[in-house]
């Protein structure tokens, strides 16, 4: 059963800045260059891409691909490294679709790659990056639920609070339909929308943690199935020992239980 509470407030932290591989600092929103104290706290997916990159100073062009993109940066393939701290100008695109930002080399592995950190967004390109977020978290998440070794059929009561259309503040109680180490599937009432950052509890542990919406299924009209994605992974948060990876019906743990009984 699910209760929507509505209140007008101050606006909560707005969408997640825009990550690179992890050892990077906080990337950049429009126009700024952002410092360190975010490292690592926002995930980065598998993305394929053609990427220009571009030394500022000496002028060196190197033609490659995105190998994956975060809020904060993005890794390129490449033999030809530049050195760390260099400032360049990267250019990545998809299709139609066109991303371009300032960023800096912040890792660098001769032969191999490079890290780049994003210092300089315009509102357009972010928006664009965000789309690509935005699907690539939706890939990923649903992806990981195929996998039913990663995830836990239970229901959990949670409360999920965060920010709807004209600065109104939003919290529902509602239930898990299934769990993971990485997020959740919910029921809501809340119209949401991919991308929307989210503040989840725990009613049982008061435990509260960020998250991210990273699909939307509508088939059921009256409260869809929203999956969210947890900004950082926390397998402790559901208080429940998850399957390994590579669990099935064969693996050694499932035997043991069969042969003491415990599985019917």
């Amino acid at each position: 059963m699910q209760r929507r509470k509505h209140r007008q407030g101050s606006k909560p932290a707005g969408p997640p800045t825009p990550t690179i591989p992890s050892d990077v600092e906080k990337p950049a929103g429009p126009s700024d260059a952002l410092a360190g104290s975010d490292r690592r706290s926002h995930p980065r997916y598998e993305f394929i891409a053609a990427a220009d990159v571009v030394a500022a100073e000496s002028g060196a062009r190197i033609e490659t691909r995105v190998r994956d993109l975060s809020q904060q940066g993005c890794y390129v393939d490449t033999d030809n490294t530049l050195p760390l701290g260099t400032v360049t100008d990267v250019r990545i695109t998809k299709g139609s679709q066109l991303f371009e930002a300032r960023a800096r080399v912040v890792y660098s592995r001769a032969t191999k790659g490079m890290g780049l950190l994003f210092t300089t967004i315009e509102p357009e390109p972010l928006r664009t990056l965000e789309t690509w977020l935005n699907e690539s978290r939706e890939t990923s998440w649903l992806a990981a639920n195929r996998r039913r070794s990663q995830r836990v059929l239970m229901t959990i009561p949670v409360r999920v609070s965060g920010q709807i259309g004209g600065g109104l503040l939003f919290e529902e109680e509602t239930q898990t339909l299934a769990i993971s180490a990485h997020g959740a599937s919910i029921l809501v009432s809340t119209q949401m929308y991919r991308g929307q950052r989210l503040t989840l509890s725990n009613v049982q542990t008061k435990a509260v943690l960020e998250c991210v919406v990273a699909h939307i299924d509508r088939h059921q009209s009256d409260h869809p199935r929203v999956g969210v994605e947890f900004v950082l992974p926390n397998p402790i948060f559901w208080h429940v020992t998850f399957p390994p990876k590579d669990w099935t019906p064969r693996h050694p743990d499932a035997k043991a239980h069969v042969k003491t009984g415990d599985l019917s």
